[in-house]
């Protein structure tokens, strides 16, 4: 059986409830990445930041300028709006479970942790890898449609 610990990344950009909005939206930009945990003390997974949640802190404030709105999201502390009730996954969870668990309630990401700790991030791309990888492979297995029609002649 397949795991989340042999798709998840490891390597996680993260965030303190403390950091702006503006540290958000440039680690995303950055990274080209959606999904930001919230830690503190260490690794201790504190909330989840999106970039849909991003998109919304921005634009809910009534800002005029685009300079204005630069300068108000260095003030806007990611705990005013992070997700705190973070759904996790630990990492010897399988890979169908979790993926039927994103579908399902139509998730993102999902943290991986032991115990209260971040080891990992799994995300609906890694996903789309795993997709691709398998598609790949049933291609190489697949006799050709050439080999077919001559087979039938």
């Amino acid at each position: 059986m397949l795991s989340v610990a042999e798709i998840m990344t490891t390597n996680v950009q993260t965030l303190g409830p403390d950091d702006s909005l503006a540290e958000a939206r440039k680690l995303m930009a950055e990274h080209h990445i959606r999904h930001i945990p919230i830690v503190e003390d260490g690794d201790r997974l504190a909330g989840l930041v999106t970039q849909r949640d991003v998109l919304a802190a921005a634009d809910s404030s009534l800002i005029v300028s685009p300079e204005e709105a630069s300068k108000q999201e260095n003030y806007i502390a990611l705990s005013s709006f992070m997700i705190r009730d973070v759904q996790t996954v630990d990492q010897h969870a399988s890979l169908r479970g979790t993926a039927m668990h994103l579908q399902k309630n139509k998730m993102g990401c999902l943290p991986v942790v032991e115990g209260e700790t971040l080891v990992g991030i799994v995300t609906d791309s890694d996903f789309v890898t795993v997709a691709i990888t398998l598609m790949e492979q049933m291609e190489e297995t697949e006799p050709e449609e050439s080999d077919l029609l001559d087979e039938a002649g």
